[in-house]
């Protein structure tokens, strides 16, 4: 453009000048600019930036609607720029569609060169300059934009397909291939249906209600050529023609459901924990006086052998109930109710020991594999309901077994950081529409009566309560397995106990039992009549005094007038609506060491409480051995026996 206009005007030097790029095409004048093209005269201003407010003809033609012309020989100083003046020089702004995009400028050594013709040429280039000019920069424009969407396109995490009337894929970027396994070319013209779903009707009646403009609801789907499940949504492509192609949104959700699903059993397990809390606690006084007395009974000598054995059963039943109890609170809990060092296949054989005679009854082979594993942290009785309700689901699924089919189950422990365990059967396998729900509480395909639904529902939280995950896996030869790992735990102390002391299966220290046995006085508080009577006989027996409070605000009017050896209060006896042991430590603290609470709680808040009371408890439901040894490790305590 400049060499033709040095040409056709028969000029020694030209050049054009752009203003800047901006936000707002009407403000160039205001923009600095730069000599994108000289020649001649004028080649060694190329490059050169020109300010705004520069004095000289380059900048103030800008502001200007048509050509200036200025010649030596009429007087006037001709500066282009500062400091550089020519005999003769002309220049037009430069405009396309209105904005303004820069200068053509002409010049002459010499005077009086350029005549009117010579003006209106220059203006001509420059009227056709500015269009080529401003398409150039149009079609940069466009070049940038569809370079940036290309590559937001492919930098997206969701698959994006552009798919012709056929359903074939015109266009995908990178992570749809990805999702499909191949490259990109490898993925144009496949069926995306095909592709993604296999045959599904879903994402063709999808597919068509996009190309006819309806906003239809996203397909959540599984991917059976993929395995995993894939949220798809379709929108058409605004377009002239009938027939318009449609781009198509591929999410991988199957984390994302893992993930709610996950949620939404923990706040079922939450609900349901609540429930259980409240009728497991109601349940821990019942059975601390049915446990109680009945071990009080069988201590008497005089008891004949059939009233004995009659009541050991009640005893032994009671005791079975109590760990029952234990582990509905340990589900509501969400944390061990005992910690201890737990062999997990000693559990096993145990638990499979308990369940010979039904196993043998059913026809039920078990396999075990139980090689030397570390021990592990954590609740034996929570440990061993959480193995039988494993067993007990396995040995339910092989006797579903058609005739001719094997009834076997096969229980395998080994430890690869984490000590694991897989419970798998032989049985029909569970039914994909049933896994998603498999660990909901209540929820069963057995027949009404057969079965609660709590059984794996409970597995489930007594392994998270443990630090450990349980998951479910599909073999192959069908049936059904269940894996669970849990931590290890960390390596026991080498430092020996006393001589004096002896350690209970709790890690507790036990006081010597050729004690001489002393003569105490016993506040007890607690407001159930049953529990009241056991401790009174057990106590009684034993030549203690046990003075009952009727209500807690009576037992600090008590114990302001009288001195006790072991106040036993229930950990909810509330006054003035606080804990009563906490009323009771703040006006007397020197009675904190005589304090023992009995509690069947499960709220965080009053364990939290006891535990910065400091004070020594005993967990209903609680048989007489626990009561005896806690009340002697308060009275050895406040008498310094036991640090």
């Amino acid at each position: 453009m400049v060499r033709y206009a040095m040409r056709f005007l028969e000029a020694k030097g030209a050049l054009v000048a752009l203003a800047a790029d901006g936000e707002a095409p009407a403000d160039a004048e205001r923009r600095p600019l730069t000599v994108a093209a000289a020649e001649g005269t004028l080649g060694h201003l190329r490059g050169e930036t020109i300010g705004a407010d520069d004095p000289g003809l380059i900048a103030r033609s800008l502001n200007g609607e048509r050509v200036e012309l200025v010649d030596r020989a009429a007087g006037e100083a001709t500066p282009l720029v500062a400091g550089l003046e020519v005999a003769s020089a002309a220049a037009v702004p430069l405009r396309a569609h209105g904005v303004l995009v820069g200068t053509l400028v002409i010049a002459e050594p010499r005077d009086g060169v350029f005549a009117p013709e010579d003006v209106r040429l220059l203006s001509t280039v420059a009227t056709h300059a500015a269009i080529v000019i401003a398409n150039a920069r149009f079609f940069e424009m466009v070049h940038h934009a569809k370079e940036q969407w290309e590559t937001a396109f492919d930098a997206l995490s969701e698959g994006i397909a552009v798919v012709d009337v056929q359903g074939s894929i015109r266009r995908a970027n990178r992570s749809l291939a990805a999702m499909l396994g191949s490259a990109i070319p490898s993925v144009i013209g496949r069926d995306l249906g095909t592709a993604l779903l296999g045959e599904s009707p879903a994402l063709v009646e999808l597919l068509a209600a996009a190309r006819r403009g309806d906003r239809a609801q996203p397909l959540v789907l599984r991917s059976a050529p993929l395995g995993r499940t894939l949220r798809v949504n379709a929108a058409r492509i605004p377009s002239p023609e009938q027939e318009a192609s449609v781009v198509v949104l591929v999410e991988d959700v199957t984390d994302q459901q893992h993930m709610e699903s996950q949620l939404i059993q923990s706040e079922k397990l939450a609900a349901v924990g609540q429930l259980v809390s409240g009728v497991a606690h109601e349940l821990n006084n019942p059975l601390t006086s049915i446990a109680g007395l009945s071990e009080f009974l069988l201590e008497q000598k005089e008891l004949g052998s059939k009233d004995r054995g009659h009541l050991r059963v009640i005893h032994e039943q009671a005791e079975r109930a109590g760990r029952i109890v234990r582990n509905l609170l340990t589900f509501a809990r969400k944390g061990p109710a005992e910690q201890g060092r737990v062999n997990l296949n000693d559990v096993i054989q145990r638990t499979l020991l308990l369940m010979a005679h039904d196993l043998k009854l059913k026809d039920i082979t078990v396999e075990k594999v139980l090689p030397t594993i570390p021990e592990i942290l954590g609740d034996r009785h929570a440990l061993q309901q959480a193995v039988l309700n494993l067993l007990n689901n396995a040995a339910q699924a092989v006797a579903e077994n058609t005739p001719g089919r094997r009834r076997l189950i096969c229980v395998n422990t080994w430890f690869d950081q984490r000590v694991r365990m897989r419970v798998s059967d032989s049985g029909p396998g569970i039914p994909d529409a049933v896994v998603p729900q498999l660990f909901t509480p209540f929820f069963t395909t057995k027949e009404p009566g057969q079965g609660t639904g709590l059984g794996l529902s409970i597995t489930y939280s007594i392994v998270e309560a443990h630090g450990g995950r349980i998951n479910l896996e599909r073999p192959p030869d069908g049936g059904a397995a269940f894996l669970v790992d849990l931590p290890p735990a960390p390596p026991a102390p080498l430092t020996p106990s006393p001589a004096s002391a002896v350690e209970d299966a709790a890690g507790r220290k036990a006081l010597d039992p050729s004690a001489p046995v002393v003569k105490r006085t016993i506040l007890l508080v607690d407001d159930d009549p049953a529990v009241r009577r056991m401790v009174k006989a057990l106590f009684g027996r034993e030549g203690h005094t046990v003075e009952v409070a009727r209500t807690p605000q009576h037992a600090l009017d008590l114990v302001r007038t009288r001195s006790y050896d072991l106040i036993l209060a229930d950990a909810r006896a509330t006054a003035r609506d606080h804990l009563f042991v906490e009323h009771l430590i703040a006006a007397h603290p020197g009675l904190k060491e005589r304090i023992l609470v009995a509690t069947g709680d499960v709220r965080a808040s009053t364990d939290e409480a006891l535990a910065h009371l400091g004070l020594r408890y005993v967990r209903k439901p609680f048989n007489l051995r626990d009561l005896r040894d806690e009340a002697a490790r308060v009275w050895a305590a406040a008498i310094g026996t036991i640090e």
